[in-house]
């Protein structure tokens, strides 16, 4: 059994931050939060270096590439693994790869390939999230509406074995859907079975949304992006969004997907815990690179942008240690509440808080070590540790 203490960092727990304290790892997960004065003695010891904040790994729910790698054109495990090696560095410790609309034979490379990638749980790789197929063609942005498809009893059975055989491996099985084009019998199916259940990519009414978030519903997947706006007289899935107490909202804080003030007005609407941050990453983060594809049109990165050639925009650029700073200058928030937003919320999503999200005795040593401007240093997955 392998002891360590970490030391010299202030340690933000996931509810406060704490000088003086020493965060005990053990085999690979927590071991104890105690004073440094009262550590026992043999215990071997690492100070790490000063004015640095030690905090919960990020974890990010929506990934679709990092490090030039794109999960849809490589659907493989190497691939997989190498998008969370890549973001790792920007203080992601745990992610859901995402496989946007595609080729059906494509996603099942997909799914093998989570599996596969979920098993080594040093790795990263939280499971999967397919954002698609089962979305509305008005509201595709840039999926490819020839694969758009409604879901039959094959699939719902095919998504339950899958979710089943995630959860065995500790990892979870995330859906984003439009509930105007699937059947509360279904959503219902897919809930009882361990799926979690997104809205987005969606023209549902306001009141079909509602009745979605029911049956089994449980987040929003970055709101506000394809779905249309609120009106007077036609709320929609947006302002459901807003009303559903009991769903999350995942956010895309680049300055570019939605306004900050439309942002700053969810927050203060929404539950405390309930707005969380994903990246919606595409293989240009972590490169210099100026362009990539996608089914194969070219998709330019300008300015914190990514966009088709005629303006669509196609992702995002940004990482989750970007996004903590984001949500802490454009939204408002404490530095605090922005690390829950990347870390604790999520976690609570995909009902992994009891292993991950926060520093306390018996959840995962999944760390990241923050210099004052956020730039990452470190981070620890299962305790493994790794200087960036």
């Amino acid at each position: 059994m392998t002891t360590q203490a970490l030391l010299g960092a202030r340690l933000f727990t996931g509810e406060q931050q704490l000088d003086g304290h020493a965060l005990v790892l053990e085999d690979g997960r927590i071991a104890d939060v105690v004073p440094e004065s009262v550590l026992p003695a043999g215990v071997e010891t690492r100070r790490l270096p000063e004015n640095t904040l030690l905090a919960p790994g990020f974890i990010d729910l929506q990934v679709n590439g990092a490090g030039g790698v794109l999960f849809n054109e490589t659907p493989t495990p190497d691939a997989a693994l190498a998008i969370a090696s890549t973001l790792r560095r920007f203080g992601t410790t745990a992610l859901l790869p995402t496989f946007i609309t595609d080729d059906p034979r494509r996603a099942l490379q997909a799914q093998a390939a989570a599996l596969e990638a979920t098993a080594r749980p040093e790795a990263g790789v939280l499971g999967l999230h397919l954002e698609g197929p089962f979305i509305s063609p008005e509201r595709a942005g840039v999926h490819d509406a020839r694969f758009i498809r409604a879901p039959d009893d094959g699939a719902v059975e095919s998504l339950v074995a899958l979710a089943e055989q995630l959860d065995r491996l500790g990892g979870r099985l995330l859906v984003t859907l439009a509930p105007e084009h699937v059947a509360d019998d279904v959503l219902q199916r897919l809930a009882a079975g361990g799926v979690v259940l997104s809205v987005g990519h969606t023209a549902a009414s306001h009141e079909r949304t509602l009745q979605a978030v029911k049956a089994g519903v449980r987040g929003f997947t970055h709101l506000f992006n394809a779905m249309p706006p609120i009106t007077g007289r036609q709320p929609g899935p947006v302002l459901a969004g807003f009303e559903a107490d009991e769903a999350w909202c995942g956010i895309i804080v680049d300055g570019h997907h939605v306004h900050p003030a439309n942002l700053r007005l969810l927050l203060k609407t929404k539950p405390r815990g309930k707005v969380l941050l994903v990246s919606d990453a595409m293989p240009p983060v972590g490169t210099q690179a100026t362009s990539f594809t996608l089914y194969g049109k070219h998709i330019l990165r300008h300015d914190g942008r990514l966009m088709t050639e005629n303006g669509t925009l196609a992702g995002a650029d940004i990482d989750q240690a970007t996004a903590v700073g984001n949500a802490v200058r454009l939204l408002d928030v404490s530095l605090d509440e922005a690390l829950r937003m990347a870390s604790l919320y999520p976690a609570h999503a995909l009902g992994l808080e009891d292993s991950r999200g926060r520093l306390a005795p018996g959840l995962r040593a999944d760390l990241a070590l923050l210099a004052e401007d956020l730039t990452v240093l470190a981070t620890w997955v299962g305790g493994n540790e790794q200087w960036h």
